[in-house]
């Protein structure tokens, strides 16, 4: 056999099971045992007559029984059948009791007619209308005509024939009355019309129950039989009770018990199985062909028989009997009026069929499915005219055609295996099945020849199959494109984070996970948040798709570059299983860094050229490292190298993991300070230096840790700078400045209305001043929930950010100027970005950072430096106000250079509320001056040095230098 004619053959499946042989065998042990004791006559006359009376009686009854209890116990559509037949085994069984009163108790013949004869003559409609519930039941007019003309044809032939042999001389009898004569013809006719029903049913019998329904019937035919006999002149004068002829009257009875239960016993049958399995059900070769003939042929045999009857009287030379006559003249008529309605009943079920054909052509062909009819072995018989429009093949090309050769040789293996797992299930189980292929496309579609995708619902269709097939290439395509957005980036279409770490994750944990020198790098881009603030996130999309394309051409063919999200990129860079620790470092940082160079190149977008730099880190899958701790390792190198500079490539270190939980902890930490209350607000004079007096205060905040420790914000805010390592930090910091500033204005509030009006200055970054949370109006209900006026808030811009929009950082500035807020400027003097700040800025105060205080006494260099930055402040009219002023030295030395005002150790450090306010009603400090023999008391360091006679007293605060 071919390979499509082994694709498609299968095993036959043996289904339902064999009878129990034990009843069947019990059954026939009985009957034998009641056959061969009336052979031999009992033994003895009185034996033999009990035996024969009794004994039959018994087996009706037992029938009786058997069938009322079968129909009380289940509930079957045959339930009345099974009631009819308990009534005539009944009737028999009574009429046998009878019969046995008068010859074995009485001792006499029995009288004709007799009570028995009436319950003999009942046994037979009760199983005639049994017979009908078995029967199938026709469902049209005409099919009931047709069984009842079927039962006539036979009863007529069997009369016919019965007449002409004996019932004629029955009836004829001399010396009988009308009721003995009447009863001698009752028996056989009766007969006669219980044998027409049994024949007439016998291929109309029900499908269901079906053992059970020959039993019965096999009980009924032998029953009649034995009757027949039994009225035939040469039996019926010398039978006696007892006699083989019971033998055949017993084997029915015990026939009839036993039918009902013959399915159940043999479980092979249900009592009401669903029509379609019974339509599925495989029929033994050739029995619904033999059956039908039986059929078809049974009007024909009855006219045959009544034909037999009249040749019999015109061969004996008898005059034709009228009976005779009148009966087979009903017989033909009845066979003409059945052809004719057989006629009639065959020219409309053509019409239907030739309509439901056309019908179902008209579905087939004008179907968008391909229908495909496959013959066992593998050839196409028929195709159906929608292959044109899906294969692109005309129907007539693939008929004949080996369905194997059609199909895609990747996908016939598979298509194989299914096609013999589904016919070898059970059709009950398994009635259809589901097969995808690729199937081979013609040149009269519109891609031209190749492949399509194809799935098919496949039926069993007489050894061979059904195909019903459409084309899903279009959904194969969308499913194969909606599985790769789900694991791409839709912008760069790199692998992203989800596919990137699945990669990850079989690297670290497959077969490879011994080649210790597979890295991981992650990479960052350097001011690409400038690029969307400056030019537009549309500019930013192109650097991120050009940035990809980069990356993607500048690894290996064996590794895997992925977008993780926003300007973060990864790398994976599978080993090549060298063992040496300082090659394999050597391996990985050099394509890092020529990763990080290729980044770094100019984009060109929209016709300027846009720079941004890479951060790198680099992390190995070390020995016992998961791959969610080497994409963590990566992140933490890179967070390091971006901390270093930037544009630099790192690799990871176990103590990197040591800082993030240091800060992680500190992060904690702050976050119980700020829900315990461990914070306290201190506030710093600011001195004029000309004349000592107290102009404002500056506040900071303070954490008392559990020791009494004082520390200050450098100190505790210090957790990082990025936002996924520090967003619990950051988040602490913004609600320890919104803290500060509400307990500053508070603390402000109070002293103005105790008389000390001076203004208060607290410290701001520039992020924290464009938060949300602190708009002008927000800062303007703050003020007056504390009846603070608005110029009596200083607000000092520190940390003075790259990142920070100029523009938004000048508008609001402008606003809260309008309200009367107004802005120093903290750390002038330490960089680039503080005098970018001061050119676009409206600032108001000038802070000289500390670094230039420190030197300012011993550098000349630095003298001369802080002396321009402070005519700088003095041509733009703004106060200057210098840190850190520590030592008397440095305080001559400003205010030579024009420095108005500081803020140090040489007036005082941090006080708290109590200290301040004794500071503020005394109202100033003492200055130094080195020129008088009378010089005043001047701080050094954090201990006073009194070089003349006090003319008062300084107040400090033994805590921590700001």
């Amino acid at each position: 056999m071919s390979a499509p004619g082994a694709m498609l053959s299968r095993s036959s499946v043996q289904t339902g099971g064999a009878p129990n042989p034990v009843p069947q065998v019990a059954l026939a042990v009985v009957c034998g045992g009641y056959a061969v004791g009336s052979a031999v006559g009992w033994g003895s006359p009185r034996i033999a007559a009990i035996m024969g009376d009794f004994g039959l009686s018994f087996a009706a009854l037992v029938a009786a029984v058997s069938c009322g209890l079968y129909a009380r116990r289940y509930s079957t559509p045959f339930r009345p059948a099974w009631v009819l037949f308990a009534i005539s085994s009944g009737m028999a069984g009574l009429g046998n009791g009878v019969w046995g009163w008068y010859e074995v108790f009485q001792g006499a013949a029995v009288p004709s007619p007799s009570l028995a004869d009436f319950c003999f003559l009942l046994f037979a409609p009760p199983a005639i209308v049994g017979l009908l519930v078995l029967a199938k039941r026709p469902v049209t007019k005409a099919g009931w005509v047709c069984l009842g003309l079927d039962a006539w044809l036979i009863a007529g032939s069997l009369l016919t024939l019965s007449w002409s042999l004996a019932l004629a001389h029955t009836a004829h009898f001399q010396g009988r009355t009308v009721a003995q004569s009447a009863l001698s013809l009752a028996y056989p006719l009766l007969d006669i019309v219980l044998v027409s029903m049994v024949l007439a049913l016998h291929f109309r019998r029900s499908s269901m129950h079906r053992s059970a329904i020959n039993t019965a019937i096999a009980a009924l035919a032998l029953t009649v039989l034995c009757d027949a006999l039994f009225s035939s002149p040469l039996l019926h004068d010398h039978y006696r009770s007892g006699q083989i002829l019971d033998a055949g009257w017993f084997a029915g009875s015990m026939l009839f018990a036993y039918a009902p239960w013959v399915g159940r016993r043999s479980g092979a049958e249900s009592e009401v199985p669903d029509p379609r399995q019974a339509a599925r059900r495989p029929q033994p070769p050739g029995s619904r062909p033999i059956a039908g003939s039986l059929a078809a042929l049974t009007p024909y045999l009855a006219a045959a028989v009544c034909t037999l009857g009249i040749l019999t009287n015109v061969l004996d030379g008898r005059r034709i009997d009228r009976v005779v006559l009148f009966t087979g003249c009903t017989v033909v008529l009845a066979l003409v009026v059945r052809q004719g309605i057989m006629l009639l009943d065959n020219i409309t079920l053509t019409q239907e069929l030739a309509q439901k054909e056309n019908h179902f052509r008209s579905l087939v062909q004008g179907s968008s499915d391909v229908i495909m009819i496959a013959a066992p072995t593998g050839v196409l018989r028929y195709v159906s005219p929608a292959a044109a429009g899906v294969y692109g093949r005309d129907a007539e090309e693939l008929v004949g055609a080996e369905l194997a050769s059609l199909i895609h040789p990747e996908d016939l293996g598979r298509v194989v295996h299914e096609v013999r797992r589904f016919l070898a299930a059970s059709p009950e189980v398994e009635p259809t099945t589901r097969i995808e292929c690729r199937f081979r496309a013609g040149g009269q579609r519109a891609g031209g020849d190749g492949w399509l995708n194809v799935e098919s619902t496949v039926n069993r269709h007489h050894g061979g199959l059904i195909f019903n097939s459409r084309d899903v290439t279009e959904r194969v395509r969308l499913q194969a494109q909606l599985q790769h957005n789900a694991s791409h980036d839709a912008l760069t279409d790199l692998p992203n984070r989800a596919l990137f770490t699945e990669r990850v994750t079989k690297a670290v944990t497959g077969r490879r996970a011994s080649d210790h020198d597979t890295a991981v790098l992650y990479i960052d881009l350097d001011g690409f948040k400038q690029v969307n603030d400056t030019i537009g996130h549309q500019a930013g999309d192109e650097l991120l798709i050009q940035a990809a394309r980069r990356l993607a051409e500048s690894v290996r063919a064996g590794d895997i570059a992925a977008r993780l999200g926003g300007d973060e990129f990864a790398a994976l860079i599978t080993g090549d299983g060298t063992r040496d620790h300082a090659a394999r470092e050597f391996r990985i940082l050099e394509i890092a860094d020529r990763l990080r160079l290729r980044l770094s190149e100019p984009y060109r977008i929209d016709g300027r050229d846009v720079r941004v730099a890479a951060s790198i880190g680099v992390a190995f899958a070390e020995p016992g490292v998961s791959p969610a701790g080497l994409l963590r390792n990566a992140d933490l190198a890179m967070y390091r190298a971006k901390q270093a500079g930037k544009g630099r490539v790192e690799l990871y270190a176990p103590q990197m993991q040591d800082e993030v939980a240091h800060r992680a902890e500190l992060a904690s930490k702050l976050r119980t300070a700020l829900q315990d209350g461990e914070f306290a607000l201190l506030n710093q004079p600011v001195v004029e230096l000309a004349s000592g007096r107290i102009t404002a205060v500056a506040a900071h905040a303070r954490w008392r840790s559990a020791e009494g420790i004082l520390f200050t914000p450098a100190e505790f805010l210090r957790v990082g700078d990025r936002g996924r390592l520090t967003d619990e930090g950051g988040e602490r910091a913004a609600e320890l400045g919104r803290w500060q500033l509400e307990e500053a204005v508070e603390q402000a509030a109070a002293r103005h209305r105790a008389g000390h009006q001076v203004p208060v200055a607290v410290r701001l970054s520039a992020r924290r001043l464009l938060d949300r949370a602190l708009t002008p109006k927000a800062i303007e209900a703050l003020l007056a929930r504390h009846g603070l006026p608005t110029g009596a808030l200083v607000l000092e811009l520190s940390e003075s950010d790259p990142r920070v929009p100029l523009d938004d950082l000048e508008r609001r500035l402008v606003a809260l100027r309008r309200l009367g807020v107004r802005t120093a400027l903290d750390g002038f003097g330490s960089g680039y970005a503080a005098m970018n700040a001061l050119r676009r800025l409206p600032i108001d105060v000038l802070r000289l950072d500390r670094g230039l205080i420190d030197g300012v006494v011993e550098s000349p260099r630095l003298h001369k430096i802080t002396a321009g930055l402070l005519r700088i402040a003095s041509d733009l009219g703004m106060q200057s106000v210098a840190e850190g002023v520590d030592l008397p030295e440095q305080v001559l030395a400003l205010r030579s250079m024009g420095c108005t005002h500081g803020m140090g150790l040489a007036f005082s450090g941090p006080l708290d509320e109590h200290r301040l306010r004794r500071a503020l009603t005394r109202g100033s400090y003492p200055v130094p001056d080195l020129t008088g023999p009378g010089r005043a008391v001047v701080l050094s360091g954090s201990r006073p040095v009194r070089h003349a006679a006090a003319a008062g007293e300084a107040e400090t605060s033994p805590v921590a230098p700001k």
